[in-house]
């Protein structure tokens, strides 16, 4: 097991704890290497056996050590739905799945965070709650372009909207015009647009031909009611205006593979578009998914096994970027349990805590490295964010932040042990490998072996202020 161990015989240097371990994870690959920190930050990384005589080690030995996971994709909404997932709650759920950054989306909140003021609203309700850091997109509805250098200078990261219903009022759907006037606003402040990309045509055009006696219960019904059509041209929209404004898009929960060849185009001639898919779309399957099972909703929908493949086929390749969870959670009865409908059931799956394991587990199988699992649960997303001085890998002049865990133990997700606010989720009972042994946050050990060790020690993330 790891442990924290001292060299004695010397007075003690200026470092204040080295990190050591077998199987380190940096940017040049995986090695036995010696992290040393002091402040909070990482001072050098340097072989195992060099280290001052006097200085306190944590020894992973064989275990895997990667930078904190960092989680662009993340819905917390507090304040406003506090009852469906808080500050609180989330930030745990994150430390205990070795995630140390998250940048919190700005819907299912009320207010929503579409203005400055919203933004303070939010800010006011983080102290004391925040186990890791958290971060904020700013959001795009019709009519506030007028709001968006406001919510920048105030310290978000970019903007995230909806090309279709949000399934909450406070947080509209956008269409070309206001894609049109937000769109030369982003490319000059160098802003991201974050875009959930289904378009609501091929969405209504499915609900018309749907037969009235379409079983509700059964997944294909809720399958067949968001067509890849509906994401596959709002991704041709969105790689259009990016052309002709100039500005970085950036498509989340990528689902259907179909339009992996259009993004891999926009790519090749140099177009600044990223790609973010979610473990979800990575482990499950439709033809796996039971009538009535309304814990596997979400919006867009979990695929085919053979779309599940292409998926992963544009992570090999780099079309694919990232990882994010979408972590989005409600209270259970909104899923529909007793009655398994998939149609009016809130559509949202909770995984926070299990975004390294269900990963690791998908991708070992398919003969990926933890190499390649840094890049995309920590180095790609820290850099979306523009956060890739201070976060995701393990270099020095970054955060201290580190996930030491296991990756060749196995367990059985039980519900019960989840730090969400909510315990509903489909990955109860399913076997995954990876257990996460310690959590550092700038060099404090904030959780090992199930046990937080600080009282929330995490900071409010602001562009532009480290």
């Amino acid at each position: 097991m790891p442990a924290a161990t001292n060299i004695s015989g010397e007075s003690k240097g200026e470092l204040d704890l080295i990190v050591r371990g077998n199987r380190v994870v940096t940017p040049d690959g995986e090695r036995a290497a010696a992290i040393h920190i002091r402040d909070g930050v990482i001072t050098s990384v340097s072989g195992f056996d060099e280290v001052p005589r006097g200085t306190q080690i944590y020894e992973a030995r064989d275990f895997a050590v990667m930078p904190g996971l960092v989680d662009t994709h993340v819905h917390i909404n507090e304040p406003g739905r506090t009852d469906w997932e808080g500050f609180l709650t989330a930030t745990r759920a994150a430390a205990s799945g070795g995630v140390t950054t998250l940048i919190e989306m700005p819907l299912n909140s009320i207010p929503a965070t579409t203005s400055v003021a919203a933004l303070q609203a939010k800010l006011a309700a983080v102290p004391g709650k925040l186990s890791v850091d958290a971060g904020f997109w700013g959001g795009i509805v019709p009519g506030n372009a007028h709001e968006l250098v406001g919510l920048w200078e105030a310290g978000c990261f970019g903007f995230k909207c909806f090309l279709v219903d949000s399934g909450v009022g406070e947080f509209s759907c956008v269409g070309e015009p206001d894609l049109r006037a937000a769109l030369p606003v982003l490319a000059k402040l160098g802003a991201p647009l974050l875009a959930h990309a289904e378009l609501p045509g091929p969405i209504e055009a499915a609900a018309k031909g749907r037969a009235a006696n379409a079983p509700r219960k059964s997944y294909q019904t809720w399958l067949e009611a968001r067509p890849r059509a509906a994401e596959n041209e709002a991704i041709d929209l969105l790689l259009r205006l990016g052309n002709e404004f100039g500005g970085h898009v950036h498509v989340v929960h990528l689902s259907s593979s179909d339009a992996i060849p259009q993004i891999r185009k926009a790519k090749a001639s140099n177009q600044p578009v990223t790609v973010e898919t979610c473990p979800h779309y990575l482990v499950f399957a439709s033809e796996e998914i039971l009538d009535g099972a309304t814990q596997f909703k979400c919006a867009p929908p979990l695929r085919e096994r053979e779309n599940r493949e292409h998926l992963w086929a544009g992570l090999r390749d780099g079309t694919i970027d990232m990882i994010a969870t979408d972590h989005s959670p409600c209270p259970p009865e909104m899923k529909q349990q007793a009655t398994g409908d998939f149609l009016d059931a809130w559509g949202g799956i909770a995984s926070l805590q299990l975004s390294l394991p269900s990963v690791w587990t998908e991708a070992k199988r398919r003969g990926f490295s933890l190499t390649h699992l840094a890049k995309w649960l920590c180095e790609a997303p820290a850099r979306l964010a523009g956060l890739d001085h201070q976060k995701g890998v393990i270099v020095p002049g970054r955060d201290a932040d580190l996930v030491i865990w296991n990756p060749d133990a196995s367990f059985k997700v039980d519900p019960a042990q989840l730090h969400h606010r909510h315990k509903l989720t489909p990955y109860a009972g399913r076997d995954l490998i990876g257990i996460v042994e310690a959590t550092f946050l700038r060099g404090v050990k904030i959780f090992e072996r199930n046990k937080f060790c600080a009282a929330p020690a995490g900071q409010v993330l602001l562009r532009g202020k480290r």
